[in-house]
């Protein structure tokens, strides 16, 4: 008895046997772990094709092949051959093209993310590596075009996910229940051509979408089976003619609302209806290496949520891995690259900044490199979100520093950022104290004070005894100044008085980057942990007591904290590290003095009743200020409403 495959993949053959056996031999070594059955459907081939099973493929019980009695041509053999399969997803794939490892498990990975896609394809490539379709386009005039045809495949405008109006047969992946509620392929358009393309607008009829996987990349000999010359009347191409005739009539209402020709930008990913925002700052969020990175990834996602179409641009032009790839398989285009630098980024400005509504720029310096020039071909809302004000962190550093640099720093970044609040529309900030310091300056601009951090989900496994937990942990990147300041500060007039009176107690410092002085500081009684993923960081933040944040100086709201409140671990922090946060919050304590803030922990790290109660105050704080619905009221504030679609 046979187990029940996941996918069943149809490939229907007439002959070309060489190609045929490529192809299966590609399946089998593309995707060795994932359940699935290959069913051959042999329209009465004279070649070795009617062989495969028997002499080339015999150990194999998960291929199988059906053979036609007489010749039915594409289009029936790809309905006969659902009828035979037993997968719950079935794919049809060409015969004439060769998988890329994985190939499958994208597609059934995306068409697994949300019950309205109904139909996602592959990344189509010819054997040279160039481009043969990413996604197909369908204009209101009826004719189709295979976007991105003879260009690069690695470039960014070809690999982020997206809906489209069609993917070509070619390889294309269908949850049966919804072929079977349409009906299959319809055979008006017997024996080949436009069968993908009707397909595609049934489901959308029914409330699906289509959509492009570029992570599932299928080399395809093209012309292969049927020729390239659809004016041949004897050949099956000329179908190709014949059947957009036919395309044309069915669908002639729903044309009206596709794209003009030619009007590819909007057209390649179905937003002519969606609003594009143009996101802005210095490189691809690095969402798990520090706050900055974590807020800018969260924001993203956001955008997306609520209905934005959402293109990235970092400063820096690379393609930062994993990290843009995650954005890309988000539905993010991310523009990295030479062609989006110097005067080629001009050029696209140029071109493409009138699709877009809103601009959302990020931090002083980059979005002074980008302001005038996005100014000069753009119309709509421009946002700015600094992150922190600089200026503000920066003759804070001088205070405590007196470093002369970072005094003149601070007035010089003021200017800049004050020019920059000039020429945007809407100012975004963190916390209480900017929002009040830059409303008694701006009152003629709209600021809004945003979550630093936007949780979906709160933590429910916690454990609240705190006397099985130990130690104290500090989170910070040391790239970031006042981490470094903060940690030595409390390691040299902290530290030791608590040590003193819990000789056993550990300090679990973790960064993605750890300089030289701070490596100094490891002994026994100091842990240093280098990067840790979010699930190994979250248990430790669950094996220890408190949470510390020392910090001196700084701006803006302090990630370090909204992360230990959101992981509902108590707080020991500074005025300068709650600043910003609503001071009734009970979930941390603050003190400026290093003997009293020594005293505090000492007392607190015993008091397990308060540790629980301030355990229980971060999650409310987390739930009041920092949700998804908190950052989206506020986000809708200034997007008009009539420009938001409902994402999936």
């Amino acid at each position: 008895m046979h187990v029940r495959p996941l996918v069943t993949i149809i490939i229907p053959v007439h002959n070309n046997f060489n190609f045929t056996y490529n192809c299966i031999s590609s399946i089998l070594k593309a995707e060795p772990l994932l359940s699935f059955e290959i069913l051959i459907i042999n329209d009465l081939s004279i070649d070795e094709t009617k062989f495969l099973k028997e002499k080339y493929f015999n150990n194999y019980t998960n291929i199988f092949i059906y053979n036609n009695i007489k010749r039915q041509n594409f289009l029936i053999n790809c309905n006969k051959a659902v009828e035979l399969s037993r997968g719950k997803y079935i794919i049809f794939l060409n015969n004439d093209t060769k998988v890329h490892k994985f190939w499958l498990s994208f597609l059934l990975q995306s068409l697994n993310s949300n019950d309205k896609i109904g139909m996602v394809g592959s990344k189509l490539i010819y054997p040279n590596g160039v481009l043969q379709e990413a996604g197909g386009i369908v204009w209101n005039n009826g004719k189709c075009s295979n976007y991105g045809n003879g260009k690069r495949a690695d470039l960014p405008e070809y690999n982020y996910i997206k809906e489209v109006d069609y993917i070509s047969g070619i390889s294309i992946m269908i949850k049966k229940n919804l072929w079977r509620k349409i009906g299959g392929f319809d055979k008006r358009f017997i024996p080949a051509y436009y069968e993908d393309t009707d397909f595609a607008f049934q489901l959308r009829k029914l409330g699906y979408k289509v959509f492009y996987q570029p992570r599932s990349v299928v080399e395809h000999y093209e012309g292969i089976s049927n020729g390239k010359n659809p004016n041949i009347k004897s050949s099956i191409k000329h179908y190709q003619l014949i059947n957009k005739k036919k395309f044309i009539e069915k669908w002639k209402k729903e044309l009206n609302y596709q794209s003009e020709p030619g009007n590819i930008f909007i057209a390649r990913d179905r937003s002519m209806n969606k609003s594009r925002v143009l996101v802005v700052d210095r490189f691809v969020p690095n969402y798990d290496k520090d706050a900055g990175g974590r807020c800018c990834f969260m924001y993203l996602k956001l955008f997306k949520k609520i209905g934005l179409q959402v293109t990235f641009l970092p400063e820096n032009s690379r393609k930062i891995e994993p990290y843009t790839t995650i954005l890309q398989q988000l539905g993010i285009e991310v523009l990295y690259g030479e062609s989006y630098t110097g005067k080629k980024l001009e050029n696209w400005m140029k071109e493409n900044l009138k699709f877009f509504t809103f601009i959302y720029l990020q931090r002083p310096l980059t979005a002074k490199k980008y302001i005038d020039l996005i100014k000069e071909y753009f119309n709509g809302k421009i946002f700015y979100f600094g992150h922190d004000l600089h200026h503000i962190r920066l003759m804070r550093e001088y205070n405590i520093t007196h470093l002369k640099k970072y005094y003149f720093e601070s007035i010089n970044t003021k200017k800049v950022e004050f020019e920059i609040f000039k020429k945007v529309d809407i100012i975004h900030v963190v916390g209480n104290f900017e929002y009040e310091y830059l409303k008694k300056r701006l009152n003629n601009k709209i600021i809004r004070n945003i979550p630093l951090f936007i949780f979906e989900n709160q933590y429910e496994k916690i454990e609240k005894d705190f006397s099985k937990r130990k130690d104290l942990i500090f989170v910070g990147g040391f790239k970031h100044s006042p981490n470094v300041d903060a940690i030595l500060w409390f390691s040299k007039n902290i530290f030791p008085y608590i040590v003193k009176k819990y000789p056993n107690i550990i300090l679990h410092i973790i960064s993605s980057y750890i300089p030289l002085q701070i490596e100094k500081l490891e002994s026994k009684n100091i842990k240093i942990e280098r990067f840790l993923p979010d699930s190994k960081l979250h248990l430790i933040y669950q094996k220890c007591r408190i949470a510390i944040a020392p910090l001196r100086y700084g701006a803006g709201v302090k990630g370090k904290i909204i992360e230990a409140a959101h992981n509902q671990i108590p707080i020991v922090t500074t005025s300068i590290g709650s600043e910003g946060i609503d001071n009734s919050t009970e979930a941390f304590i603050a003190e400026d003095n290093p003997i009293k803030m020594a005293k505090i922990i000492c007392d607190l790290y015993v008091n397990y009743t308060k540790l629980k109660y301030m355990s229980n105050s971060g999650k409310e704080l987390i739930e009041k200020y920092f949700s998804f619905n908190k950052a989206k009221e506020i986000i809708l504030k200034d997007i008009n409403n009539s420009f938001i679609n409902k994402e999936l």
